[in-house]
């Protein structure tokens, strides 16, 4: 696993706001930079890299793989094909959370307005603040980097608690919420840290986060000023007295692969609990019935990890154990989506059924009902989604659902024998009405299929086998036959 944590750390990327509210943008044509976008797509995404020397200097790429440079005249521009003097800068961060640019060659401050970008300030003014929004997906696994351990909410659930080896089950999903240029961090149970340490239902400004960053790695600044930490023998995550960031105030977001039960033909959960033999043997789901499902980004097979760290692999027979401590060809294994269940295929070519005793083995030619399982995601209770062209909310003004927008809303998502009942806020459920248009405000749920085709991205599918895409009005519509990248997405 990597020495950082128990998954891949999360690249940076994000979207910066001047003082007019408008995303710095990097266009194809030219290479020209402007801050004239109103909302953040993929010419507003960029992405910080370091300097592997110097760890304060920091470069700025676009989506266009080019980089942000700057000359000794301020002038700016964004075609610079690799990192070479005019692109080095210092992040000088703000009282109020937001960033100056500073060029490490000129020293001068990066600002301005639309076209009329320059870095040749020298001084910070109002023109050279800039606000940092988040460009991944808002759901993640919070590693602390001096302590090694992950936040979760904690048993007794007045807190959250950073003393997880591993980030195991929905206890430890954080959701950033993203208010006016702040971060909240929400908990599984739709709770706020707030900044005592306490979980509030509501958002205040103690609960109210600003991002820093040192050394590639994030920090939580309240309204006081004063860094989250963990604090105390359980790793009480709360404000501490630090006013400027150390290796105890600093955090990484690692990706948070989703996790499964599954249910075999006898309704008994596959489980771990019995050694290294997979079987179908328990009447309760715990952490030795949760498994990590990993999804290679070539081949689209899925490998599943144990909350030990070891795989699911074929051995002799066509036995399923949890021997496994890397991927190997034997640990990969292919879904078939069948309606509210699914099939297994091992790597050798045979399908996984439960033997009467409930161990798993892969010796099967067809699917009959000893091949199938009910599958259930259990670290996804609110689904936020993302797709080619931006976030699912709410439209401003009927009961349908936009697919291009730079800010997200969150539903709940509710598990229903092999479907899911997907919720708004406001207690609508969702459904698809005339013309396969999705709508938010049914009083009753409807059906929906989640199937997971490749690495980060999820596919909702109705019991009609439409798939739910953004069309090109930006419209949530269940108009798709078949996957493609309208149908993806990242949840």
């Amino acid at each position: 696993m990597p020495a950082n944590g128990f998954n891949k750390a999360l690249k940076l990327q994000f979207g910066l706001i001047n003082h007019e509210s408008q995303y710095l943008t990097a266009e194809a044509f030219g290479f020209k930079v402007n801050a004239s976008a109103p909302s953040m797509k993929k010419k507003q995404i960029w992405m910080l890299e370091q300097d592997t020397n110097d760890p304060q200097v920091v470069f700025l790429r676009s989506h266009l793989g080019r980089y942000l440079s700057s000359d000794k005249n301020g002038k700016i521009t964004g075609g610079a094909e690799s990192p070479d003097k005019g692109c080095r800068f210092f992040i000088v961060p703000q009282s109020d959370g937001r960033w100056a640019l500073q060029s490490e060659p000129y020293l001068r401050y990066f600002g301005g307005s639309e076209d009329q970008l320059s870095c040749f300030a020298k001084a910070i003014g109002e023109p050279e603040r800039w606000a940092v929004h988040l460009s991944l997906h808002p759901q993640a696994s919070l590693l602390s980097i001096a302590r090694k351990r992950y936040a979760h909410l904690s048993t007794s659930e007045e807190e959250m608690s950073v003393d997880s080896d591993i980030p195991w089950g929905v206890d430890s999903l954080v959701t950033l919420v993203y208010t006016e240029g702040r971060y909240c961090l929400k908990t599984c149970d739709s709770r706020f840290l707030n900044n005592d340490g306490k979980l509030v239902k509501e958002n205040f400004p103690t609960t109210c986060f600003t991002l820093g960053l040192k050394a590639g790695k994030l920090a939580f600044k309240d309204c006081e000023g004063k860094y989250l930490t963990p604090m105390g023998p359980t790793g009480t995550l709360r404000s501490g007295r630090c006013t400027k960031p150390g290796k105890d105030e600093l955090f990484d977001l690692e990706e948070s692969h989703p996790q499964v039960v599954f249910q075999a033909v006898n309704k008994r959960f596959v489980s771990v609990k019995q050694g290294v033999s997979i079987s179908a043997n328990q009447d309760v789901e715990t952490d030795m019935e949760t498994f990590q499902m990993e999804i290679d980004r070539v081949s689209k097979k899925k490998m599943f990890r144990t909350n030990g760290g070891s795989y699911w692999t074929l051995v002799s027979h066509g036995e399923i154990q949890s021997t496994a401590t890397e991927v190997q060809p034997n640990t990969k294994f292919d879904i078939e989506w069948r309606g509210q269940l699914v099939a297994l295929k091992a790597s050798n070519g045979k399908y996984v059924c439960t033997k009467k005793n409930g161990q798993l083995s892969a010796v099967s030619d067809s699917v009959g009902d000893e091949e199938l399982f009910l599958m259930k995601l259990i670290n996804r209770p609110m689904l936020i989604l993302r797709g080619e062209s931006g976030f699912v909310c709410h439209h401003k003004t009927s009961n349908t659902l936009d697919s291009s927008r730079s800010v997200y809303d969150i539903f709940t998502l509710l598990f229903a024998d092999g479907a899911y009942h997907i919720k708004g806020e406001d207690g609508g459920f969702w459904y698809v009405a005339e013309g396969g248009v999705v709508c938010s405000d049914g009083e009753g749920p409807e059906d929906f299929y989640l199937e997971f085709p490749e690495h980060g991205r999820v596919a909702i599918r109705t019991p009609g086998g439409m798939y739910l895409r953004g069309d090109q009005g930006g419209i949530l519509t269940a108009a798709g036959e078949t996957l493609d990248g309208t149908s993806l997405w990242e949840y």
